[in-house]
């Protein structure tokens, strides 16, 4: 599969943030709902003064509908005119377009063998929950998830470490038709701040759909008492969903920051990452994706 940049064209990378709790998700979708992709690309084509042709975005991770970025990539292909034109003055146009929930920090010529999402070689996400009698604080309320039993954290990261490393994580995973759950954990960990808040660091080289909250459903079963530390690695080994795991709500969630190799990997990876993946014994699976 190839992803050379057409002649005439240049590829530009987006580091971007948005508060999710108003957008449908990051992907467009049809029935005119709101999403970051579509406000964005929205944006590109006025402020560019594109009539009718839209520059389309490919993202690092699809976040869900609630779901928060503070360290999304994407890249899209421009115009070598377009980009001449306007790239001095692109970044604060956009920000005098977009609405106030999302901004666009940068903007920059990728190196070549970029591709936001298939030259990743992470994604490490946060998830917040808080389980103060008293509930979460108003100016927080749509970043920390409130939930009404004491945690122990020493026993939730007694239990994550049983899912580290390369697994099949169709248990913890929507199917998608064709898809692989095929991913490696390279961390899942657990501190409680002096806020009370605790944080759940999550980070693989690419996700599967709902894969981090339920992890973190499946966690909190744990910390608050309802399941043994060792429930969530045989929820793992046994390859099916678990009615029992609950896909916690969208909005602790938010995708902090996204790794690249070096420039001069970025095509190696971009390449690899595409490769059917398997684990060994296991007929190998379709393309990664990054939802979550």
């Amino acid at each position: 599969m190839s992803d050379e940049v057409a002649p005439g064209q240049v590829r530009v990378r987006l580091d971007l943030s948005y508060d999710g709790t108003d957008f449908h998700g990051w992907a467009k979708q049809a029935g005119g709902k709101r999403t970051v992709q579509g406000e964005i690309e929205d944006a590109l084509r006025t402020v560019t003064r594109s009539g009718g042709t839209t520059y389309e975005l490919t993202v690092a991770g699809r976040t869900d509908a609630g779901v928060h970025a503070r360290g999304q990539v994407a890249h899209v292909d421009l115009p070598e005119a377009v980009w001449r034109e306007h790239h001095e003055k692109l970044l604060k146009r956009l920000a005098g377009r977009l609405p106030k929930d999302v901004r666009v920090w940068a903007l920059r010529e990728a190196p070549s063998g970029f591709n936001a999402r298939f030259s990743a070689v992470w994604r490490r996400y946060a998830y917040r929950v808080t389980d103060n009698p008293g509930g979460v604080d108003p100016l927080l309320r749509n970043h920390v998830l409130w939930h009404d039993w004491p945690l122990d954290v020493d026993a939730m990261n007694e239990a994550a470490e049983r899912l580290l490393g390369e697994h099949e994580f169709a248990a913890y995973c929507k199917k998608r038709e064709g898809a692989t759950t095929i991913r490696t954990l390279q961390e899942l960990s657990l501190v409680r701040g002096d806020d009370g808040i605790i944080t759940a660091t999550v980070r693989a080289d690419a996700f599967c759909h709902n894969m981090v909250r339920s992890l973190i459903g499946a966690l909190l079963f744990v910390g608050d008492g309802h399941r043994p530390t060792d429930w969530p690695g045989k929820v793992l080994a046994a390859g099916v969903r678990d009615s029992a795991v609950h896909v916690v709500r969208p909005h602790g969630l938010t995708l902090e920051e996204v790794g690249y190799p070096a420039d001069e990997l970025l095509a190696a990876r971009n390449k690899e990452a595409r490769n059917r993946r398997s684990l060994p014994g296991v007929l190998p699976g379709v393309l990664p994706g990054a939802d979550c």
